[in-house]
C-alpha cells in the first residue's frame, strides 16, 4: 500500500541529459552559466529599449509604441519558450545558434527601422507603415529568440549538477532579473549618452555574441562535434564581422539617412540634452528650417504667419510683462518686441541648446532679429510646468504658450488641466494666455480637447485657426505623415479669466504683417464651425490627446 503522502521518485534524466563534461570544476561551470544568464538579460533588455526609444522618436506617441513593442515581445517570448522544448536534446549547440542570431537581429536593428524610415517614409501607400511594421516583426523576432534562451539555459545549467527544478529555476531568474536591471539602466545613463542608439545596439550585439559564444564553444565544447564547433565559430565570427563593420560605418550611414530625411542641406545637427536639433538652409537665400526630433518646428517659408497668429492677437491690450513658455528659437520674443510698451519678456525654455543656437546661428539670430540680445529678456533654461509651480502670481499680463503639438506624448502635461492652472495663476487682472493647440484640420478632437481644459479652470477661450502652413513635413505626433496628409494649418486658442478676450489686434500695429482684424474674424468663424461639443478636459493623470 502506498502512503498518501509519500513523495514521488524522482524521475530519471532523459537519455540526452548525461553530465556534461566540462573544463572546470561544477561550481566554476555553474557560475559561468549563470554569469552569461545575466549577461544575456542584460542584453535583451537593451533589445527593448531601444526598440522603444527609437520607435517612439522616428514614428511618435511613445505609449502606443511602448505598448506595441512590449506586448508582442512577451507573448513572443512565450512562444520562444514552447518552440525551444525540441532543442533540448542538443542544448548548446541550439542556445549557441540562437544567441549568434540574436546579436545579429537585435545588433542591427536600430539601423535597419531607421534606414526604412529614412528611404521609404516619403514613398506613401504601404511604405508610410513600414517602420510600424519592421517594429513588430522585430518584436516578434527578437521576442522568439529571447523566450527560447530560457529552456535551453535551464538544461545547460542541470546538465552541470542536477538539483530539484525550483532551486535551478530561483537561480536562472535571480541572475536573469539583475541582468534585466543592469541592462535597464546601462540604456538611459551609459549607452544612449555615450554611444547613441544605432551604436549603442551595435555594441549591446557584440557583448551578446560574445557572451553566447564563449559559453559554448569554452565550457561545452566537448560537447560538441567537430562539425558543430566550427559552424559556431564561423557563425559567430561572421556575426562580429557584421557587427562591427557596421560599426565602423555608422557614422556614414546616419549622414546619409539624415539627408535622406532633411534633404542635403543640413548645415547643424547635433543632440542635446533633450532633443535632436536639426537646421537646414539659412544660407545663399536658402529659407531656414528648424527640426526637433525630426519634426519641422520653424520653416523660414511660414514661420512669420504662425507667429504672428499666436502673439499678435494675445497683445491686445497691457502687454508690459509678457511670459513666453518654450519658444527657445526666439522668434515668438521677436514678435512681442515689436510692440511698444514691452518692459519685460520671460522666456522658459527647456532645451539651453535651442537657445544657444538661437543666439549664435548666424541665420537663426538674423531670422529672430537678435532677439535675445535685448535688454528685456530673460531667458530661464527649465521645464515650463515646473517654473510655473514656484512663478509668482498675477506677474504677466501676457503668456504666450508656444509648445509643441498636444498629441506628442512629452507634451500632453503642458496642456493639462494642472498646467493651465498654474498659467492662469500668473496672469495679472486682464491678463491674456494664448496657446498653439495643434492643427485643426486633421487633428480637430486634440484641438477642441485644448478648448475644453481652458475652460475647464475657468478662463474663457476663443478659438482661432490660420492657413498658410508648409506642409512638407509633419510637425505633430506621427512622424511618418507624408507631405499628402501633414497639415496646413495652426489652430489657436486665446483665453482670459473674468470675461472673454477680444479677437483683434493692437490699434498700433508693428508692421504690416499677414494678420487683419478682418482675417481674424474669419479664422474664428472657420473653427466655430468645427466645434465638438461636450469633450472632457485633459488631466495628467487622464490625457486626452491621444486621438
Amino acid at each position: 500500500m502506498i502512503e498518501p503522502h509519500a513523495p514521488a521518485p524522482p524521475s530519471p534524466p532523459p537519455p540526452w541529459a548525461a553530465p556534461a563534461r566540462l573544463p572546470v570544476r561544477p561550481a566554476t561551470g555553474r557560475f559561468l552559466v549563470l554569469a552569461c544568464v545575466f549577461v544575456c538579460a542584460a542584453c535583451g533588455l537593451v533589445y527593448e529599449l531601444e526598440l522603444v526609444a527609437l520607435a517612439s522618436y522616428l514614428i511618435g506617441d511613445s505609449v502606443t509604441q511602448a505598448s506595441v513593442v512590449l506586448s508582442v515581445m512577451v507573448f513572443a517570448m512565450g512562444i520562444g519558450s514552447l518552440a525551444a522544448k525540441r532543442l533540448r536534446w542538443r542544448a548548446a549547440v541550439g542556445f549557441g545558434a540562437i544567441e549568434a542570431t540574436l546579436a545579429l537581429v537585435g545588433g542591427c536593428s536600430a539601423m535597419a527601422l531607421y534606414a526604412v524610415f529614412a528611404w521609404t517614409g516619403d514613398w506613401g501607400g504601404l511604405w508610410a507603415s513600414g517602420p510600424r511594421w519592421l517594429l513588430v516583426a522585430f518584436s516578434l523576432t527578437i521576442g522568439l529568440l529571447i523566450g527560447a534562451e530560457v529552456p535551453l539555459l535551464m538544461e545547460l545549467i542541470q546538465r552541470i549538477r542536477r538539483q530539484d527544478a525550483g532551486g535551478a529555476v530561483a537561480d536562472l531568474f535571480a541572475a536573469d532579473y539583475v541582468g534585466a536591471l543592469v541592462g535597464g539602466l546601462a540604456f538611459p545613463f551609459l549607452l544612449l549618452p555615450l554611444l547613441g542608439q544605432l551604436t549603442g545596439a551595435l555594441m549591446t550585439g557584440t557583448v551578446n555574441a560574445i557572451a553566447g559564444g564563449a559559453l559554448v564553444l569554452g565550457l561545452f565544447r566537448r560537447d560538441l562535434s567537430p562539425r558543430a564547433r566550427w559552424m559556431l565559430l564561423i557563425a559567430n565570427l561572421t556575426v562580429l564581422g557584421l557587427l562591427a563593420s557596421a560599426a565602423a560605418l555608422v557614422d556614414d550611414f546616419e549622414r546619409a539617412a539624415r539627408h535622406a530625411v532633411y534633404g542635403r542641406d543640413v548645415r547643424v545637427a547635433l543632440q542635446t540634452g533633450v532633443q535632436e536639433v536639426v537646421l537646414t538652409g539659412g544660407t545663399d537665400g536658402r529659407p531656414l528650417d528648424l527640426f526637433l526630433d525630426g519634426r519641422l518646428r520653424v520653416s523660414g517659408r511660414d514661420e512669420h504667419r504662425y507667429h504672428e497668429a499666436l502673439v499678435h492677437p494675445a497683445m491686445n491690450g497691457p502687454h508690459a510683462r509678457v511670459l513666453i513658455l518654450g519658444g527657445g528659437d526666439g522668434l515668438a520674443a521677436r514678435e512681442v518686441l515689436r510692440h511698444p510698451g514691452v518692459r519685460r519678456v520671460q522666456v522658459v525654455e527647456l532645451d539651453a541648446g535651442v537657445v544657444r543656437l538661437a543666439r549664435h546661428d548666424p541665420a537663426l539670430s538674423r531670422l529672430n532679429r537678435h532677439a535675445y540680445d535685448d535688454p528685456r529678456v530673460r531667458v530661464t533654461t527649465a521645464d515650463a510646468f515646473r517654473w510655473l509651480r514656484t512663478a509668482p502670481r498675477a506677474a504677466y499680463d501676457v503668456v504666450i504658450s508656444d509648445l509643441p503639438d498636444p498629441g506628442i506624448t512629452a507634451s500632453t502635461k503642458l496642456y493639462s488641466e494642472e498646467f493651465y492652472g498654474l498659467a492662469r495663476r500668473v496672469l495679472a487682472p486682464g491678463g491674456r494666455l494664448v496657446v498653439h493647440a495643434g492643427a485643426l484640420s486633421t487633428r480637430p478632437r486634440v484641438f477642441w480637447t485644448v478648448v475644453a481644459t481652458l475652460r475647464a479652470v475657468g478662463l474663457h477661450p476663443v478659438p482661432y485657426d490660420v492657413d498658410g502652413r508648409d506642409a512638407r513635413f509633419a510637425a505633430g505626433p506621427d512622424r511618418t505623415v507624408g507631405a499628402h496628409r501633414a497639415p496646413r494649418d495652426w489652430g489657436f486658442v486665446l483665453a482670459a479669466a473674468g470675461t472673454t478676450p477680444r479677437l483683434g489686434l493692437d490699434p498700433r500695429p508693428p508692421h504690416p504683417g499677414t494678420l487683419t482684424p478682418a482675417s481674424l474674424a474669419t479664422d474664428a468663424r472657420s473653427a466655430a464651425r468645427t466645434r465638438l461639443p461636450g469633450l472632457p478636459p485633459s488631466t495628467l493623470v487622464h490625457p486626452r490627446y491621444t486621438n
